[in-house]
């Protein structure tokens, strides 16, 4: 193989510096968040497994509002990253105004579920009465917690389209300390705190919520000077690209929603196969997603660079790269495996639980070990360089056909009518990995996964900057 060649497929050292540059404190960022999760489980797990299982469950509707607010920001920030490239400012921030109007009205629908129907969203995840009880009492607390986080989380995204990551590095990390301390004293009652339990896990991360939010929107929209966005563009018009954003976030985001959907399906499944499956996968869960902290940089990163490319015109380099992030995301998820398999009795050895939940969430491990392979791949180039390339309708089809048609109808019917073993439950649910990673390798192969916005646009989008540039000189 030439040299040439070899970078084609592989990348070059100036790639792997400007990928690292954005990936890295992205991926610190997803370590501080799972490593808050982490911390909640193992205290929690003190508690019982009825409290683990029922803060999982609760955590998984509250997961389902992030998801959404990740599409909503993820497919702005497909825009946003093309309109950074051609630096055009005043269209970026009708983008911005365009997210975070959705994003308030997601957040105030999220918020009126949780404070009315508590109950019958418990319901949803798990027949057990102790469960749903406990569960309830940790959404009571939750309720406040929607809008600040889909504010925090959108324009998490946004800042870090146009190159800032320190910003929301050093609030995460603040917000992981706060939440400790403030699980410490409420979960146990230390400090003269009352003992709350369950609930003292929800009021610690309401507050580090609100320090989050505080930290990340207000530099934002108050001192962030890249973008320049300020409270009044809320009311500035942008009908002129509401039918641009919505061509390009609304397929994200149902893509997004369904998702999220089916994992909340899936988390149906595990909740009426039994709470110790629950317990058990809860730990599970929180340690694939350390071992993958840096997969949802790089992810995000593939978007980012990708959108950058294809704003400037260099939509052969853009090609070349999907390859380049395709072969590392493998390489990557290879290692992840490892990792978790070798770490699994470790982890695990932390709860207090049976014998029983022991063993499954063993077996657990194992599947997750291999899935992540193949997870990996998949994740960085659906959720990274095929979004970056605007690919959005495609993706929404291919991601939501082999969850809806493939992992939801086999998981179900191996733990709920089979009643297979813990690997072959889980390896199950999550056989669109697999799928989606063939997928990949058929699209990138395509190349029609590179849209171009339309000739009017790009016109329009060349006038805008010009002006802009003469008001900057």
């Amino acid at each position: 193989m030439k040299l040439s060649d070899y970078k084609t497929y592989f990348g070059d050292r100036k790639f792997y510096k400007d990928m690292f540059a954005i990936a890295l404190p992205i991926a610190l960022q997803s370590l501080i968040t799972i490593g808050v999760n982490l911390i909640d489980n193992i205290m929690l797990g003190s508690l019982g497994e009825i409290a683990l299982s029922a803060s999982t469950l609760a955590v998984q509707f509250i997961t389902f509002y992030h998801i959404c607010c990740m599409g909503l920001g993820m497919g702005a920030s497909v825009l946003v990253s093309r309109f950074w490239g051609m630096k055009d400012i005043i269209s970026l921030k009708k983008v911005v105004t365009l997210m975070l109007r959705f994003t308030i009205v997601i957040g105030l629908v999220f918020t009126l579920a949780a404070a009315l129907i508590p109950k019958g969203i418990m319901g949803l995840y798990s027949e057990e009465m102790p469960v749903i009880n406990e569960g309830m009492r940790y959404l009571k607390w939750s309720v406040p917690c929607f809008l600040m986080m889909g504010l925090t989380t959108t324009t998490t995204i946004v800042l870090r389209s146009v190159d800032q990551t320190r910003i929301p590095l050093l609030a995460s990390c603040a917000a992981f300390c706060i939440n400790i301390f403030a699980n410490w004293v409420f979960i146990f009652g230390n400090l003269n705190a009352p003992k709350m339990g369950i609930e003292g896990a929800a009021l610690g991360t309401l507050i580090s919520r609100i320090f989050e939010a505080a930290f990340i929107f207000g530099y934002f929209i108050l001192k962030d000077h890249k973008i320049g966005y300020r409270l009044k563009n809320l009311a500035m018009k942008c009908g002129d690209l509401l039918r641009d954003y919505l061509t390009i976030s609304i397929p994200v985001l149902i893509s997004d929603i369904l998702l999220g959907l089916g994992t909340n399906v899936v988390a149906m499944v595990m909740g009426r196969i039994g709470s110790v499956f629950v317990a058990a996968n809860s730990i599970t869960t929180v340690t694939q997603h350390l071992s993958t902290a840096l997969i949802s940089g790089i992810s995000q990163a593939g978007c980012i660079v990708t959108g950058h490319n294809i704003g400037r015109g260099e939509y052969e380099k853009a090609r070349k790269q999907g390859w380049t992030f395709l072969f590392f995301g493998l390489f990557i998820g290879l290692l992840a495996g490892i990792f978790i398999i070798l770490i699994a009795n470790f982890i695990i050895s932390f709860y207090q639980i049976t014998e029983e939940t022991r063993l499954i969430a063993y077996e657990l491990m194992k599947a997750v070990g291999i899935i992540v392979i193949f997870q990996s791949a998949n994740s960085i180039i659906t959720k990274g360089v095929l979004r970056g390339g605007g690919d959005t309708k495609c993706l929404m089809i291919a991601d939501n056909i082999f969850l809806w048609a493939a992992s939801i109808p086999l998981g179900y019917l191996a733990g709920l009518y089979l009643h297979l073993p813990a690997f072959w439950i889980y390896f199950s649910l999550k056989i669109d990995q697999i799928l989606k990673t063939m997928w990949c390798v058929y699209r990138l192969k395509s190349g029609k996964w590179v849209k171009k916005i339309g000739s009017n646009q790009v016109n329009k989008i060349e006038n805008q900057a010009a002006i802009c540039l003469e008001i900057e000189s």
